[in-house]
């Protein structure tokens, strides 16, 4: 199992954020945030699911291995998990 997680720092309705990715797949990503952090599969953001800073030790106590947003990013890719960002208007 490798679930990964980035620092909370990114800043969205008066909280901080990370980003929960598997360089594994989907289905160890969506296992382990239902088993051990009890978010709903709804909240899946495409290729991550973002955790509110309160929930980063508990993720972590559960096994996701915290990384910078760089190495995370890099990890995923490398995965072939990430999902590219559509550019409308174009």
């Amino acid at each position: 199992m490798t679930v990964l997680i980035d620092t909370p720092v990114w800043p969205w309705r008066g909280r901080r954020w990370s980003h929960l990715v598997s360089d594994v797949s989907y289905e160890e990503l969506h296992a382990f945030v239902e088993a051990e952090l009890g978010i709903p599969r709804r909240a899946f953001q495409g290729d991550h699911y973002d955790i509110p800073e309160d929930l980063y030790d508990v993720a972590v106590a559960a096994g996701a291995q915290p990384v910078g947003a760089r190495e995370l990013l890099s990890r995923l890719m490398g995965a072939g998990l990430r999902l590219r960002k559509i550019r409308r208007g174009v």
